[in-house]
């Protein structure tokens, strides 16, 4: 066989604190920089083209080879084991669904689309297998637990083949370290007890992003599946810049906007003259920080429709979350068309993009500054004291209120997902009582390291 040429996972440094608040002091520049740096700076792609691969089901596995693309190595038994993982390579995912023997290759060079391995092999917790899409052959090694490491590679005719490594990426994500993991567990019967309280049908997940509490994550009915609302933004803007990062699209490229592309509800642009054209950097800024309906809308169209975000989210294993419409098509709702998602699956989401798995580190840095610029400040950021640094999307519907993104507190950073169905006034209502809680929570160990300030009695 030849020599491999092997490609390693991104580098997933926390980025420090005093990075994420300076992009929100120094906006303006920071942005300015930030952009000519995706302009300028990203990863051609493998291979020329855009993929816009439908489903493959069905396809038969290549006869087995003598090829071994990982060394084995030790499992932790006492990690839970799971039948969905999906594997952060160098601008490309592979996922393993094994409940279903599907798996799904979608990377700067092309999409396999879902394909069925029925020779998939799970074996100690590890799965194994080889499927041909086409020409292309992907003999992968997938251990079913986060935070481990696995490898796909891929065989091209007249081509070397290519190893790709990377974290195994699970929802939730386990945690790093047990002991500290068991520090953020009592935060759960606070939350709890909001949600019981609640009026509203309420999901919460929380993850600890700064390691003082060995990544844990916690959840209150973090299944529950509300309509998403403008939260779904936040999914068309992470695949709007891994193409950025791919090479297939570029910020500074322009888009006809014109008259029938403007809708009302929440944004800017409908208060400008059209037609005219517009950067894909304006676009996809103000989609985040003013919500803006009719930005998503004509970004949807630049990605396909539907098409390229909902493989986004299908390759992220992501089972509970959809975008079936745009902003504000009463017709399609009326048919129930709608758009859907977890407080579980926007916090692998914001995990993902903030461990480095999902972006480049430029792309991640700018989602993170135009959440931070967030323009819409009624509920999690009300509920904390005054300069609180919350990079978030919400999102309002008559019968949903949400709001997500992460809470920047020194040393002790947190992922956050709010989401409620019901009326909206009091789930926006639920969602700072939440906020107020994790806050809570959390600021002691700011502070001392300590844990949680233990209660006085009076």
């Amino acid at each position: 066989m030849n020599q491999n040429r092997t490609r390693t996972g991104r580098n997933r440094r926390r980025t420090p604190i005093v990075m994420l608040v300076g992009l929100l002091c120094g906006r303006l520049a920071v942005l300015a920089v930030t952009t000519m740096m995706v302009l300028v700076g990203m990863p051609a792609p493998a291979h020329a083209g855009r993929p816009d691969t439908g489903p493959v089901d069905g396809r038969d596995p290549a006869p087995a080879q003598d090829v071994d693309p990982a060394p084995a190595q030790h499992v932790d038994p006492a990690l839970p084991r799971v039948e969905l993982a999906w594997l952060a390579t160098e601008n490309a995912i592979f996922a393993v669904d094994a409940a279903e023997r599907i798996v799904r290759y979608r990377g700067c060079d092309g999409d396999s689309g879902r394909v069925l391995d029925r020779d998939m092999v799970v074996t100690d917790g590890v799965a194994t297998g080889r499927v041909t899409v086409g020409s292309t052959t992907y003999v992968y090694r997938v251990p079913m637990r986060g935070r481990t490491h696995g490898a796909v590679e891929i065989h091209r005719p007249d081509l070397e083949p290519v190893v790709l490594t990377g974290e195994v990426v699970t929802n939730p994500q386990p945690p790093v370290d047990r002991e500290r993991g068991a520090k953020l567990l009592p935060l759960t019967e606070r939350l709890r007890e909001i949600v019981a309280a609640s009026p509203n049908p309420t999901g919460v997940a929380v993850r600890d992003l700064s390691g003082r509490y060995g990544d844990q994550q916690v959840e209150v009915n973090g299944t529950f599946r509300p309509k998403a609302a403008s939260v779904i933004k936040l999914w068309v803007l992470a695949e709007l810049l891994r193409e950025v990062d791919c090479g297939w699209q570029s910020l500074s490229d322009g888009v006809l906007v014109r008259p029938q592309d403007v809708v009302g509800g929440t944004g800017e642009l409908q208060h400008e003259t059209f037609p005219q054209v517009v950067t894909l950097y304006r676009l996809a800024r103000y989609m985040i920080i003013y919500s803006d309906n009719t930005a998503t809308n004509v970004l949807i169209n630049q990605l396909n429709g539907f098409v390229r975000v909902n493989a986004l989210i299908d390759t992220m294993l992501l089972k509970q979350t959809a975008l079936n419409r745009k902003m504000l098509d009463t017709a399609a709702a009326a048919r129930g068309e709608e758009n859907y998602l977890t407080a579980d699956d926007v916090v692998s989401l914001l995990g993902a993009v903030w461990d480095g798995n999902l972006l480049s580190p430029v792309s991640r840095a700018l989602m993170i500054s135009f959440m931070l610029e967030q323009t819409i400040n009624t509920k999690i950021p009300a509920a904390l004291p005054p300069g609180v640094p919350v990079a978030h999307k919400t999102g309002e519907l008559p019968d949903a209120s949400h709001d997500v993104g992460y809470l920047l507190i020194p040393h002790s950073e947190v992922a956050v997902a709010f989401v409620t169905s019901g009326p909206e006034a009091t789930g926006a209502e639920t969602v700072r009582q939440l906020a107020r809680a994790v806050y809570d929570y959390l600021v002691p160990t700011a502070v001392t390291g300590l844990g949680p300030a233990p209660t006085t009695e009076k």
